[in-house]
C-alpha cells in the first residue's frame, strides 16, 4: 500500500469527523466567494473542499503534488477540475482567481513565503486567502509516559519541513504584502479510536528516525491503543485559521 492510499485513508477519517466539516465550512465563508468566482484549493488532495465550493456554486480548481491524489480525485469527482502541481509554481495564470486556499499544506513547504508569493501572483486584486494548519509542536495527548509523549511529539515535528509554519502564518502574510490579516483558533478534539492510527504513526515514525527505541514505541502505542479500547484516549489539537487579502 503506498503512503498516499494510507494518507487518503486517515484524511477521509479525519475530514468526516463534525468539527472538521465545521472548519471547514468555516474556511469557505473566510474566501467571501460568490457564486461564478473562481478559487483555487491547494494541496487538495482527493478533492473533497473542491466538490464543497461547487456546491456553493463555485468554479474551483484543485491542485496537488501528488499525481496519485489527483488521480483519486478525479475517480471520485470527474466533473471538477483537478491539476497537477506544486504549490510554489500553480498552473493558473496572473491574477486567475478570487480565492486561494491551502489546508494543512504548508507545514510540508520547505519555503512557504516563496508559496505566498506564488499565492500572490494567481488572485485577483482584493481577493481572499485562508490557510489553514496544525502546529505539529502543539499535540497535546495524554499519557501514563508523558516524557516519552513530548519526546515523540517534538522528533514528529522536527521530521516534517515547517513543523511550526501555522504559528506564523499572520506574519508570513504580513510579511507577503497581505492585508485584513486575521487568524482565528479552533481545536481539534479526538477521544475515540477515529485517529488512533495517526497517534500510532507518530510513534512509528520517530522510531523509524531512530529516536526511541523498539520497546518505547511498543509501549507507547500499546498504551495508547488500549486507551482507545477503554474509551480514554484524548488528543487535542490547536488548528489555526488565517485570512487577509491581496492588496488592490
Amino acid at each position: 500500500m503506498s503512503n498516499d492510499t494510507e494518507l487518503i485513508k486517515l484524511l477521509d477519517l479525519a475530514d468526516a469527523l463534525p468539527a472538521a466539516v465545521r472548519l471547514r465550512a468555516r474556511s469557505y465563508d473566510l474566501l467571501r466567494l460568490r457564486p461564478g468566482d473562481h478559487a483555487v484549493d491547494v494541496g487538495c488532495g482527493a478533492g473533497r473542499a473542491v466538490a464543497e465550493l461547487n456546491d456553493r456554486k463555485v468554479t474551483a480548481i484543485g491542485v496537488d503534488v501528488s499525481e496519485e491524489m489527483i488521480d483519486v480525485a478525479r475517480r471520485r469527482r470527474p466533473d471538477a477540475d483537478f491539476r497537477v502541481g506544486d504549490a510554489c509554481r500553480l498552473p493558473l495564470r496572473d491574477h486567475e482567481v478570487a480565492g486561494y486556499r491551502a489546508d494543512k499544506v504548508f507545514h510540508e513547504l520547505g519555503d512557504p513565503a516563496r508559496a505566498l508569493a506564488e499565492a500572490a501572483r494567481v488572485l485577483a486584486p482584493g481577493g481572499r486567502i485562508v490557510l489553514v494548519g496544525q502546529d505539529w509542536d502543539a499535540f497535546v495527548i495524554d499519557s501514563h509516559q508523558p516524557g516519552l509523549t513530548r519526546t515523540i511529539v517534538r522528533a514528529r515535528a522536527d521530521l516534517t519541513a515547517a513543523p511550526r509554519a501555522a504559528r506564523g502564518y499572520r506574519n508570513l502574510l504580513l510579511d507577503a504584502g497581505f492585508g485584513e490579516v486575521d487568524v482565528e483558533v479552533h481545536v481539534g478534539l479526538c477521544t475515540d479510536r477515529t485517529m488512533l492510527r495517526m497517534l500510532t504513526g507518530l510513534a512509528e515514525a520517530v522510531h523509524a528516525a531512530g529516536v526511541i527505541t523498539r520497546e518505547q514505541h511498543d509501549a507507547w502505542v500499546a498504551e495508547q491503543v488500549r486507551r482507545a479500547e477503554q474509551d480514554r484516549l484524548f488528543l487535542a489539537l490547536p488548528l489555526f485559521v488565517a485570512s487577509a487579502t491581496r492588496a488592490s
